[in-house]
């Protein structure tokens, strides 16, 4: 039976992928704020009998202090574990006898946690999904269990060149700004944590206040409202969680080199760069498709590998925050290759932001990014993830309908200034693991 139900659901699921389209092209986005304070935010579509419905908090990686590092990742994993005094078993089979999937999202700036449902079902769903927001048990057992299983993986990550490249680079970037951390925090940290600390850390994150619920499937608005309310009502009803602080731009440039007996060097170069929400994001994001987010048809590739054969893969990337965010290249060369390599990196940066891009590039990149935009939004799985994103960082409402517009509109003029403006290679931090 409970193989049947999963099977059923996972069905339905794949057919919401053909009907995800029609949905947005009518997108309706639902606003409204829950009693207790919570946000909400509802797409209505009746297309199949299923439900998606998430949770979001500013509950992530950047809310830790430098003391209970790993605190935030822990609480959210062991609310999914063992809540309302039901063991990790009789949760899952909860889920499971009902062909319901518990799913859950972890990042620096937030975590959450989501339900997917047979509208069916969803008295039962909904009722074991309270239980993992409104009373996790933290049982010391588990915390112990699960604290050995973190630690076992960090330790191994000590030895990976990418971990080592990626939290050196963080660190460069961040200082002792909160985006430093790392999400599964310090082995020392993760160790010293106890049930006292997973508690007051619900407490204090998991508020009605700050809570930003999303649903879209089988529901009328009234029904929503009332699920909302509902999930709203059973939360700690304390005050919004305080803004993650600003990040300052760097002001000097910086290298690190870590010895690792990789076989290639691990190179990690950037700065903070931009947040949700910013006004330049769309330059931005059109621009650094032509720079190194494009693939094989970006300038890095173009120069680095096509060219030269210094690097299999280089990639670049802005990742938006709640404050500013990483702004990330990456590649891995041979060892002996690692100055060249850098350095050429570094002229086609600078080259970029001083000449700018052409015409024919920027048409060629907005012509593909509008047309992969149905794919990132071809489920009612991923629409839900824009609502969290569109409700969490307070984004438009039209931001899904107006996104491909907003893409269309984007001048050479734009993407020049913004980058001459936001990008500043003589300022990159770099990092280099595996250097000679």
């Amino acid at each position: 039976m409970k193989a049947f139900k999963y099977l059923k659901i996972m069905l339905l699921a794949l057919l919401l992928q053909s009907h995800a389209n029609s949905v947005l092209a009518g997108l309706n986005i639902q606003h409204w704020t829950t009693a207790q304070g919570s946000e909400v935010y509802f797409v209505e579509n009746h297309a199949l009998p299923m439900m998606d419905i998430s949770v979001n908090f500013p509950a992530g990686s950047a809310h830790d202090s430098p003391e209970t590092s790993g605190a935030a990742g822990m609480t959210q994993h062991l609310m999914a574990l063992v809540a309302g005094g039901l063991d990790e078993e009789t949760l899952t089979n909860r889920f499971a006898d009902i062909g319901a999937v518990l799913g859950g999202n972890f990042d620096a700036d937030r975590a959450g946690f989501k339900l997917r449902t047979l509208t069916s079902e969803q008295d039962t769903a909904l009722e074991t999904f309270s239980l993992v927001l409104h009373k996790p048990d933290f049982p010391e057992a588990v915390l112990q269990r699960e604290q050995a299983r973190i630690v076992a993986g960090l330790q191994e990550a000590e030895t990976e060149p990418d971990s080592i490249a990626q939290k050196a680079f963080m660190r460069s970037l961040y200082g002792t700004h909160p985006y430093s951390l790392d999400q599964s925090g310090e082995i020392d940290t993760v160790q010293s944590l106890n049930v006292a600390h997973l508690r007051q850390f619900y407490q204090a994150h998991y508020t009605a206040r700050s809570a930003v619920i999303s649903l879209i499937g089988d529901l009328t608005p009234a029904q929503a409202k009332q699920i909302a309310e509902r999930l709203s009502a059973g939360l700690p009803q304390g005050p919004a969680v305080a803004a993650i602080p600003p990040v300052q731009s760097l002001k000097n440039a910086s290298e690190k080199k870590l010895p690792h007996p990789a076989l290639q060097a691990h190179i990690l170069l950037g700065q903070p760069g931009n947040k949700r929400g910013d006004p330049d994001f769309f330059p931005l994001y059109v621009g650094n498709y032509i720079l190194g987010g494009g693939g094989f048809v970006s300038r890095l590739t173009e120069e680095v590998r096509e060219k030269r054969g210094l690097a299999y893969s280089v990639y670049s990337y802005f990742l938006p925050m709640a404050e500013l965010g990483p702004f990330q290249i990456g590649l891995q060369t041979k060892k002996e290759q690692v100055e060249e390599g850098l350095k050429l990196v570094k002229q086609t940066v600078q080259q970029f932001v001083d000449k700018g891009v052409t015409e024919k590039e920027l048409q060629a990149a907005k012509d593909n990014l509008i047309g992969g935009f149905p794919l990132r939004i071809d489920s009612n799985g991923k629409i839900l993830e824009y609502l969290n994103i569109i409700g969490f960082y307070k984004l438009p409402l039209d931001y899904l309908d107006s996104f491909n517009n907003q893409v269309a509109q984007v001048t050479v003029e734009q993407v020049n200034d913004a980058f001459k403006r936001r990008l500043h290679p003589e300022s990159f931090a770099t990092v280099i693991v595996g250097a000679e």
